[in-house]
Parts: C-alpha cells; structure tokens; sequence
C-alpha cells in the first residue's frame, strides 16, 4: 500500500489542488450566477481566479517543481489551462443545459451537473498535460 501511495503522490496531491480549484471556481460562478450574469460568461471570471490559484499550487505542492520557469513553460500552463476552462468548460455547460434542460428545470441544477461534468474533463486534460509538458523532471 505504501509504494502505490509513494508511486501515486503526485496523483493524491493533484487531486487535492483540484478540489481547492473546483471550489474557488463553483462559489465564484455561483454568486456571479447569482447575481444576474449569464454562466459561460460567469465561467470565464471563475475559472480565471482559480487558474492563478492552480498555478502556484500545483508547481510547488503537486509537482513539488523547485526549478525555475521559462516565460515558455509558464505560457504552455496558461495555455493548456485557458484552453481547458475557456474552451472545453463552456462547450460542456452549453450542451449540458441544451441536452437536460427538459429533465431538469431549475438552472443550479442544471449549471451544477454542466460543470461537473466539465470539471472531471479539464480534471484529465490538465493532468496529463501539465505532467508532460511543464512541470516535467
């Protein structure tokens, strides 16, 4: 069990980031929701505070990266994260309300199961990319 934990660290740790990003991002969306602006507008102000959160958590606690970046590695992060929150996220909320709106009528509902649903996907994405391609060894 120890040598999956050791083996898997890196895993754990994301996954803890993760969830202090998911949160940022949900309460930030819901109150900007809440407050009267449309949610793929509300997701680009959401995701773009736990982005800097996500940066500096994930370079110094999940990868544990002691080295010191170039402006290139910094905007391959940027660029896999933006692409991820900007791009991916809002397709999956858009076609989550379009697909279950008839299910389900009321929009929490409906914005909840949307960026879940877009968080699991840019959860993967982001792994995979941020191991191979800037926080790499």
């Amino acid at each position: 069990m120890e040598k999956i934990l050791k083996k898997h660290a890196d895993k754990f740790r994301f996954g803890l980031v993760g969830v202090a990003n998911t949160g940022i991002d949900v309460v930030v969306l819901i109150l900007l929701v809440a407050f009267g602006m449309p949610a793929v507008v509300a997701n680009y102000f959401s995701t773009t505070a736990a982005l800097i959160f996500s940066y500096f958590a994930n370079k110094n606690f999940t990868f544990k990266f002691d080295g010191k970046h170039t402006h290139k590695e910094i905007g391959i992060f940027f660029a896999i994260t933006l692409f991820g929150l900007w791009v991916i996220q809002p397709v999956i909320i858009f076609l989550t309300e379009l697909l279950v709106k008839s299910y389900f009528p009321e929009k929490y509902t409906i914005l909840t199961i949307g960026k879940a649903l877009a968080t699991v996907v840019t959860l993967v994405w982001n792994y995979f990319l941020y191991k191979k391609l800037v926080f790499k060894k």
